[in-house]
């Protein structure tokens, strides 16, 4: 990572994002390779942004040898930029080797947002370690971030120590940082807690991410939660989730963070990476039209 800072690359503000501007979100398609493509499939189907794991850009640096110039010379041949980064883990480790892995993790979310002026940063919750303890640990993240231009949104998980909407608040509300809230995934809170109540308690300034997809009512028996939420996404509209009645609640929050489509599904990235974001974007579409009908 030798490239100096630039303030800003490429032609798309990031931060200028919002309700119901549409991203791709990074997992939308595998986790390694065809950057370009994936980018020249997001512009056409009409993404306001993309959302780049930080792993990817790594590889992208260090394996393809690119620089931060020439990632946002295909960016900009798009119009589009790297809008939110995924995604924060282990930042509650305490050991050397643990707290040293997940600094290498900041250098590269760091050196996105600043190159690229992404607005948002995911960040998930674990297992084996007492929350509360590491409230502090979450507040030096949130203040890192906030140097970098980077709002900070838990994703609640069902199976790590943040599960769901009300633990998230918790946290948020115990660490107490103005660039700490929430992202909002309609998989998590379907398959997770699915209670509306905790939804609506949320600060609705405070959600800055919205994901949305869709999939079948009951989990797959054959899987477990996570492998199951990283397979049976379906595109907004084309499953069982109440997609409408959850936008509809966001909307009389009056949530305004943009809209990231995260739409897990082997099948879909065997396909033609065009028509799988056209399909997404559309399907997004039609319920954005459906919740304002």
């Amino acid at each position: 990572m030798t490239d100096p800072p630039i303030s800003r690359l490429t032609a798309t503000d990031a931060h200028a994002m919002a309700w119901p501007d549409l991203v791709w979100a990074h997992f939308s398609r595998p986790r390694y390779g065809l950057f370009d493509e994936r980018v020249a499939a997001a512009a056409a189907a009409g993404y306001a942004g993309i959302g780049l794991f930080h792993e990817e850009y790594a590889r992208l640096r260090q394996e393809e040898g690119r620089s931060a110039a020439q990632i946002a010379e295909v960016l900009d041949r798009h119009g589009t930029t790297i809008a939110e980064i995924e995604v924060a883990r282990g930042w509650w480790a305490t050991d050397d080797d643990g707290r040293a892995a997940y600094a290498r993790q900041e250098d590269w979310i760091f050196e996105m947002a600043d190159h690229f002026g992404s607005r948002y940063l995911q960040l998930i919750g674990g297992t084996g370690f007492d929350l509360a303890s590491a409230y502090d640990q979450l507040g030096g993240v949130a203040d890192r971030c906030a140097a970098h231009g980077l709002l900070v949104g838990i994703e609640w998980l069902p199976y790590t120590n943040i599960p769901d909407a009300a633990t998230a608040q918790r946290v948020v509300q115990a660490v107490d940082r103005p660039n700490l809230g929430y992202c909002a995934d309609i998989w998590h809170h379907t398959r997770g807690a699915n209670d509306l109540d905790q939804i609506r308690a949320l600060e609705p300034e405070r959600v800055f991410s919205v994901q949305m997809n869709d999939g079948p009512r009951d989990p797959d028996p054959g899987l477990d939660y996570k492998a199951d939420c990283l397979a049976g996404r379906v595109p907004p509209g084309e499953g069982q989730f109440d997609c409408v009645g959850f936008v509809r609640l966001l909307m009389e929050m009056g949530v305004t963070a943009p809209i990231s489509i995260e739409v897990c599904n082997p099948a879909l990235w065997a396909g033609p990476i065009d028509q799988a974001a056209q399909r997404s974007a559309d399907g997004m579409r039609a319920v954005l039209a459906a919740a304002t009908s």
